[in-house]
């Protein structure tokens, strides 16, 4: 049987995931440097992926059993993806000399790490790599600044939204929030989706801003990234943006519920991020706000604000 002289890797999921992954993928560059290193993610994450220096290329994978690898089985297939049998079924269909992946009861032939819930994410794949014998480091999760224009520079990048409404903040305390900044000077910019244009809108409005404070829904992820990279300071909840701040080492406040930031937060050496949590974990796929996370109320996130901004200045 040929083999490519590849190594594929899985991680097919969004922003925050790609992220955190980026010192696993570093290991593994560092390790195989005369290998083709493919990452099997979305196509919508391209743009971010190309920042990523230990990625030759992305191989578009919307999500689980979408995988189509094209040419001659891979050297090695790594399982960044997650702990479900999908992913390691995904993998094996492409026939790798080796795979590298979490241990799973379906698969009781495939040698695997066993998983762990207890862990950050960046340490998880960090451990998995490690399994094979390969050095990582956990504290490289720094991107270069996207080549283009930031559409707003130097403003303070607010993101309303999450994935589940679990982790969004209620839109009137971020109005608050946002109209306060407003009143001290600062530009504000409010981000989404496409989906979430109205609630960046509606944010807008009650705070006092015109709709050109809302780019939600007008910008792309090379115009996001580079907009959070050039930003004075992002607000925002477990998502996906909070982790470009991470990557562009923008100053953030972040607003944690219901994951604790042990699971998914910045690393805690890193002075410029400010984490707020109240300590209550639930389910983060919940279809109303946290508890936990309601108990951040407007005063403790604008002292928070306040104090990452005039951070900013004193360091120049």
């Amino acid at each position: 049987m040929a083999v490519s002289s590849a190594v594929l890797v899985l991680r097919a999921l969004g922003v925050g995931d790609l992220l955190t992954a980026v010192p696993a993928l570093r290991a593994l560059r560092a390790a195989y440097p005369g290998e083709r290193l493919v990452l099997a993610g979305p196509e919508s994450l391209r743009d971010l992926v190309e920042l990523i220096d230990a990625v030759d290329e992305l191989l578009p994978t919307p999500g689980l059993g979408e995988l189509a690898w094209p040419g001659p089985p891979p050297r090695l297939a790594v399982n960044l993806h997650g702990s479900g049998p999908e992913s390691t079924h995904d993998l094996l269909a492409t026939d790798p000399a080796e795979l590298l992946t979490h241990s799973h009861p379906d698969f009781p032939d495939v040698p695997g790490l066993a998983w762990r819930d207890d862990l950050h994410e960046v340490d998880r794949w960090c451990r998995l790599v490690e399994y094979a014998h390969l050095e990582a480091d956990r504290s490289a999760l720094r991107l270069p600044v996207p080549p283009g224009p930031s559409p707003a520079p130097d403003a303070v990048v607010v993101h309303p939204g999450a994935a589940f409404p679990a982790r969004r903040w209620p839109p009137e305390r971020f109005a608050t929030v946002v109209r306060a900044l407003a009143a001290a000077g600062h530009r504000v910019a409010l981000t989404g989706s496409a989906g979430e244009r109205d609630l960046a809108l509606s944010i807008a409005e009650a705070a006092g801003l015109g709709d050109d404070a809302v780019l939600a829904g007008r910008t792309g992820l090379a115009e996001l990234a580079a907009l959070v990279a050039g930003a004075a300071l992002v607000v925002c909840g477990d998502t996906g943006v909070g982790h470009l701040a991470t990557a562009f080492g923008t100053p953030s406040v972040l607003l944690f519920g219901p994951t604790p930031p042990r699971l998914w937060g910045p690393p805690p050496s890193a002075r410029h991020h400010v984490v707020l949590w109240a300590g209550n974990v639930g389910d983060p796929h919940g279809d109303e706000p946290d508890g936990g996370l309601l108990l951040l109320g407007e005063e403790r996130v604008l002292a928070a604000t306040r104090a990452a901004l005039e951070m900013r200045v004193a360091h120049g």
